[in-house]
């Protein structure tokens, strides 16, 4: 079409309003990849210089080695507690030349492959290196390594050293050291019911009646005359099965198969404990303390070798019971129970006392407290941290003293909920101390002697600071280092935004965080793309500023996106009311994220609330799923990979932990099969062709439904793969996941075929 000259300038001038209309992006370019590809875990990692310390103790408190990166590379610090003085703790360079020399291998300086560093006297240096214990005499130069012993797992010496277990025949026997002389300890165990093992968690049969992995389990009291152990039973227990297509040398499937409940089945291995007395030889079986594997018991000795106890929880996850078992009469003695309407906490903090007393930590005032108990009697003596903020730790007990060192989060008013500080308390509850002052996420290490320490404490926006504490007063004794991020500075990095947002009750604030390209201008609309892992066992919304560097978030968003991670209600480390929202109601886990990302956008006009999407895996990876499913017209793109899309087919104790037991009709409502009708955007479903922790299985009937409902998605198999795969350091299913949304939400062209640099 012919247009009169003077009509251009017109034409011209509504191009441009509506250039400025659109999101403005440049074309995905080799570049883009490159600039994602720099902040995958292996390659970033190496541009920031001393980024934490992780001590490794010398002798008490006297002082430490840590490693760490630097502009030489990869190198081991010594610090003198007495001196305060930091220093290399070796010379690097002629390590390595001793080491190429004894070897005849070639060795990177400033990449030294040696572990467990540490200095005796000052003088030597000690590391292990494949699978060798190494002594290096800085004095003589003398360098010398010996075979690492490699403990037998498939046998146990008694604590007199004059018997070993071991299991033949999937029978306990023992062997008199002295004599040679082998004693059969039980005669009944056979295949499926076997006596001193354990069932792994990732145990893989090949074929349907392969063996399984050999595993090996016994506990001696400590006067070595008596053992405490497990039947596991697996005679009524199922299967699930995976096909391994990936083998060379194969051209037809291998059959994979393991043993794994799902929630409500009865058709479970399970553990029976038994006690042997090797004196009378007897066994005594505690069918009474059955329990599926998955929950299994764990008792401990007394010192005086008549008792055992612990924790017994009932499946369900709804009570616990800390029992007392006296060996001898197998009589059960429970010291404390709780139980509650959802569930109890299975990871309890405990410490026995030497005065009869000891430590528990529970949520029956709706905070994780500690609480200190009389054993005998069980009666509560004394709460040691009352309040509403929740213990994370017990980090160190003086007990001459009476003294609790813990970590908290969710004490100090106008600070991050989640943020970890350390604290002091007396046992009786009095003179509680805040040890660490500064707004930030403080990660302790306490040295063995209990009296110094070393904080690393940081937020996603302040880079790491490595102090050293003198423990009683968290008095500052040594700044060890500070994270130098000057190359990410010259590189236009610009730090995670952590922001906050009203929950979907109408009150309760949550937390997130929000990654910026480095290529940044706000005068753009970006795209906007939650990454999810939600649940009441995890926060994952990054508190530090290593979690904020190393994640997906970065990497993604340098392609052209604003990336986002929220901690909604129902997740970890708040009151037991704030996880309890997603009792029984796992599904609703990405609504907080709908409703923060809105609240967000309605802040920063450069986010478009248009072109919202979605990844995660695992949980995650439902929720992706789920989010496509729940809230169609908000997530346009998902990328769920891994993904437990219905928690019947899950492993059993964490649905029913957290989604309830039995399985009720909230299981059918809540999974992304039986809603696959609703999607409406872009989803991609990816799965490991052999993961055993999620089952491939829900991702294909979530195919099989979508296929039903007529839907459009995409899926992607990786065959050689187990539940790994997609992570922080980057692979194939990175691109692949960078791509859907390049194409999908971007509106950009990927480029295929592309070689990625992952760094590892």
């Amino acid at each position: 079409m012919n247009l009169p000259i003077q009509s251009l300038p017109i034409l011209l001038f509504i191009y441009i309003l509506n250039g400025f209309s659109q999101p403005l992006h440049a074309q995905i370019t080799k570049e883009s990849y490159d600039r994602a590809a720099y902040f995958l875990t292996e390659n970033i990692q190496k541009q920031v210089y001393h980024l934490e310390v992780i001590p490794n103790w010398i002798d008490g408190s006297k002082g430490f080695v840590h490693s760490t990166n630097t502009k030489e590379g990869k190198r081991f610090f010594k610090t003198n507690t007495s001196t305060f003085e930091t220093s290399e703790a070796f010379d690097h360079i002629i390590l390595a030349r001793l080491l190429q020399t004894k070897t005849g291998e070639s060795i990177d300086q400033a990449n030294l492959p040696i572990e467990r560093v540490n200095l005796v006297n000052g003088k030597v240096v000690t590391f292990q290196w494949k699978n060798q214990n190494w002594t290096w005499n800085l004095e003589s130069g003398a360098i010398d390594s010996i075979p690492m012993s490699e403990r037998n797992e498939m046998e146990s010496f008694s604590p007199d050293r004059k018997w070993k277990a071991f299991s033949r025949n999937y029978n306990l026997f023992i062997k008199n050291l002295t004599t040679g002389e082998e004693t059969p300890l039980s005669t009944d165990g056979r295949k499926d019911f076997e006596y001193a093992s354990f069932w792994g968690w990732s145990d893989m049969i090949y074929g349907e009646n392969g063996e399984r992995p050999n595993h090996f389990m016994v506990t001696w009291s400590p006067d070595s005359k008596k053992i405490f152990t497990q039947i596991v039973d697996l005679r009524i227990a199922e299967k699930m099965y995976l096909l391994d297509w990936s083998k060379d040398e194969k051209f037809r499937p291998e059959l994979l198969s393991y043993y794994r409940g799902s929630p409500g089945d009865s058709t479970v291995v399970k553990y029976i404990p038994v006690i042997f007395d090797l004196e009378k030889k007897t066994e005594k079986k505690l069918p009474e303390l059955t329990s599926p594997h998955f929950i299994g018991i764990n008792l401990r000795w007394s010192d005086d070798s008549k008792m055992l106890s612990g924790f017994h929880i009932q499946r369900g996850y709804k009570e616990y019971h800390l029992i007392e078992l006296d060996a001898q009469k197998g009589e059960i003695r429970k010291i404390v129970s709780e139980s509650s309407p959802t569930h109890v906490n299975r990871d309890n903090i405990f410490r026995r006392l030497k005065n009869g007393q000891f430590i528990l930590s529970s949520e029956k005032t709706g905070w994780n407290q500690l609480y200190l108990i009389d054993w005998n009697s069980g009666k509560e003596i004394n709460p040691i941290t009352p309040g509403n903020f929740v213990v994370n730790k017990l980090s160190h007990l003086d007990e001459e003293k009476g003294v609790v060192y813990f970590e908290a989060s969710g004490k100090e008013s106008g600070r991050n909920p989640y943020f970890n500080h350390l604290y002091r308390v007396n046992l009786d509850g009095t003179n509680l101390e805040l040890l660490t002052q500064e707004n930030a996420y403080h990660e302790i290490h306490i040295s063995p002697d209990g009296k110094l320490a070393v904080d690393n404490y940081s937020t996603v926006n302040q880079p790491t600071q490595s102090i050293l504490l003198e423990l009683e007063t968290g008095k500052h004794l040594q700044k060890i280092s500070e994270a130098d991020i000057s190359i990410l500075k010259r590189k236009g990095y610009k730090s995670p935004v952590p922001f906050t947002a009203t929950a979907k009750d109408g009150k309760t604030d949550i937390y997130g965080v929000y990654f910026l390209p480095t290529t940044f201008s706000s005068k753009k609309k970006y795209p906007i793309i939650d990454y999810s892992y939600s649940g009441p066992h995890t926060s994952t919304t990054p508190k530090t500023f290593k979690a904020g560097l190393l994640g997906h978030q970065q990497p993604m968003a340098e392609l052209g996106f604003v990336v986002v991670t929220i901690d909604g209600m129902g997740g970890f480390g708040r009151s037991k009311a704030f996880s309890d929202a997603s009792y029984r109601n796992l599904g609703d886990g990405t609504t907080d994220h709908v409703l923060a990302i809105t609240q967000l956008a309605s802040k920063n006009s450069f986010l478009d609330l248009t072109k919202v999407g979605i990844f995660g895996h695992s949980a995650g990876g439902y929720d992706a799923g789920r989010a496509m499913l729940l809230h169609p017209d908000f997530y346009k793109v998902g990328v769920a990979s891994a993904g437990d899309h219905d928690f019947r087919m899950e492993k059993a104790w964490w649905p029913e932990m957290y989604m309830g037991y039995p399985v009720g009709d909230f299981y059918h409502e809540q999974s992304n099969i039986t809603n696959a009708a609703n999607l409406k955007g872009h989803l991609l479903l990816a799965h490991g062709g052999k993961d055993e922790n999620v089952n491939p299985s829900a991702t294909f009937k979530l195919a099989e439904n979508l296929i039903k409902a007529g839907k459009d998605f995409d899926l992607f198999i990786w065959p050689s793969r187990d539940h790994s795969f997609g992570r922080p350091p980057g692979d194939y299913f990175t691109k692949k996941r960078w791509d859907y949304f390049i194409e999908h939400l971007l509106g950009e062209k990927p480029i295929r075929h592309l070689q990625i640099d992952f760094g590892n």
